[in-house]
């Protein structure tokens, strides 16, 4: 069965026919909406209200573990997570991260965050505990982390690449001019500076970032944005369509044709990517077990 996803819009911004998914509820999506539950687990999945869901846990049977809770200190224009004030540090959630990738029987497993810029290390050290007890639980399992800025702090970056994760993924989301409706609280120069600085630390790591269209950009800012992270040597990049969690999120300006995605990617490759997902449902974490790179 397909759903159309909702996403609130007037009579005269009408979802194109490309986005039609699959609607959850089938009995793998039922299970493992199940195993989080058990393991008190959060997911990015349902925490951002991802299109995807239906797919990826009803025919993939694989989540985006969201670690550090589910409330975020920052408040991005485009992003459906709770925002507000953390409380605590679950020391056990590595554990049953693991215990949750060992009972899916991931190949590769990705594992994100809320921001918690109140903790000295803004959850670097969680993160590494994490890499590393899914390494010793599922030997076989490949880890991507999509990693928050730690508003610059580059000992918990390095905290993070020590642990060795098998991709390192920081998100750049959307143009520099953007920055201040979609990600006021961070900096456009950091999150290239991260990039790069990670790919320094572990040049063996492959670095991947994202962006989201159709929230206002121009093609001349869009087309230096991608330049801007082929600088540094990135080797994996997604591009998606930006779709509007609620009326109190940044509106969507414009929604692309998939044949503008094609020729995005095309652009992205030409520029020495090593991989390129883009299309209308691609996030972050769409399909990310097959964007592993050697």
């Amino acid at each position: 069965m397909l759903m159309d996803i909702e996403q609130p819009r007037s009579p005269k911004r009408r979802l194109p026919e490309w986005f039609r998914v699959p609607a959850p509820g089938s009995p793998d999506y039922l299970e493992l909406k199940l195993l989080m539950r058990r393991l008190d687990l959060h997911t990015v999945c349902e925490s951002a209200r991802c299109p995807n869901i239906g797919e990826c846990w009803g025919q993939h049977r694989t989540a985006t573990f969201m670690i550090l809770g589910d409330v975020c200190t920052r408040s991005c224009g485009f992003c459906a997570v709770k925002t507000g004030r953390p409380i605590g540090l679950d020391l056990d959630e590595p554990s049953r991260v693991a215990e949750a990738v060992g009972e899916l029987r991931l190949r590769h497993a990705v594992v994100t965050s809320v921001n918690r810029d109140e903790l000295p290390d803004g959850g670097a050290a969680i993160f590494a505990e994490t890499i590393r007890r899914i390494h010793a639980a599922c030997p076989d399992t490949s880890i991507e982390v999509l990693i928050p800025d730690f508003q610059g702090n580059w000992g918990s970056l390095e905290v993070v690449m020590d642990a060795e994760p098998e991709i390192l993924n920081h998100n750049l989301e959307t143009v520099p001019r953007l920055y201040r409706t979609m990600r006021p609280q961070a900096k456009y120069e950091r999150s290239l500076e991260l990039l790069r600085r990670a790919k320094e630390m572990r040049p063996h790591i492959p670095t991947k970032s994202g962006i989201m269209v159709g929230a206002g950009e121009m093609p001349e800012e869009l087309s230096q944005t991608i330049r801007d992270l082929a600088a540094p040597d990135t080797d994996i990049l997604t591009i998606g369509q930006y779709l509007q969690p609620s009326p109190a999120h940044v509106p969507v300006e414009r929604f692309y044709h998939p044949d503008e995605f094609a020729d995005l990617k095309t652009f992205a490759l030409s520029l020495g990517f090593r991989h390129v997902e883009s299309g209308p449902l691609v996030r972050s974490s769409y399909h990310a077990a097959d964007q592993v790179v050697s």
